[in-house]
């Protein structure tokens, strides 16, 4: 792993991404605090280490990516996280969104579905001072044990809503997730109204690795 140095020239970086997320419609100055507060280039590799702060996603092994910062910016802007809010996020992966949940104010619990990425992430997390509650094991079906929730976030593509994670949901509580096929899916936000009331919104398209498990992919 990378030696833990966040220097003059990546903080550089930083301010220049913001800027860039700015251009592309990120108005939420929450977010943009909590993305430059994260140094993304720890979650990389020393290979991909030059290419931390372009507004891309790289492969982080097992299949996996760390997301877009434009993807994370804007997923995490639909989330509209308060200070003390109990979160959820499905898919793990890298860390880096967790962090950025962290760095709101939120409770963060995640789950990863794969094993080694779960372990890896879980040790690494806290040397950065992220400090987050990691469980492994099928994200779509959420942490009932845990619930509910006042947000929920699924960084990897459903074919459908999970039933299971809308149940979780607080009363006024808000579900981001992309679903659509394995190549493309819209961004959605649920806001739980009531027991029984559902509002839908609908955003952009986007393209994540596939949501894993009983309610998503095989």
């Amino acid at each position: 792993m990378l030696k833990l140095e966040d220097s003059y020239l990546h903080k550089g970086q930083r301010r220049g991404l913001i800027n860039t997320l700015r251009k592309k419609g990120i108005e939420d100055e929450a977010v943009l605090d909590a993305i430059n507060q994260i140094p993304r280039h720890f979650f990389f590799d020393s290979a991909l280490l030059s290419h931390a702060y372009e507004d891309k996603a790289f492969p982080i092994g097992e299949g996996q990516t760390i997301s877009q910062p434009y993807t994370v910016a804007f997923q995490t802007s639909l989330l509209q996280v308060k200070p003390g809010d109990k979160v959820l996020e499905i898919g793990t992966g890298s860390g880096y969104q967790a962090g950025i949940l962290y760095c709101l104010g939120a409770k963060v619990h995640t789950i990863e579905y794969n094993e080694a990425l779960y372990e890896r992430t879980r040790r690494f997390l806290p040397k950065i001072g992220v400090k987050v509650q990691h469980y492994q094991g099928d994200g779509s079906l959420g942490l009932p044990e845990k619930a509910p929730f006042d947000k929920i976030i699924v960084t990897a593509g459903a074919p459908v809503v999970p039933k299971a994670l809308l149940e979780q949901l607080a009363i006024g509580g808000t579900l981001v997730i992309p679903v659509g096929d394995r190549k493309s899916q819209q961004m959605l936000r649920l806001t739980r109204q009531s027991d029984k009331k559902i509002l839908r919104e609908t955003f952009d398209n986007f393209s994540f690795v596939p949501l894993l498990g009983d309610e998503g992919w095989e």
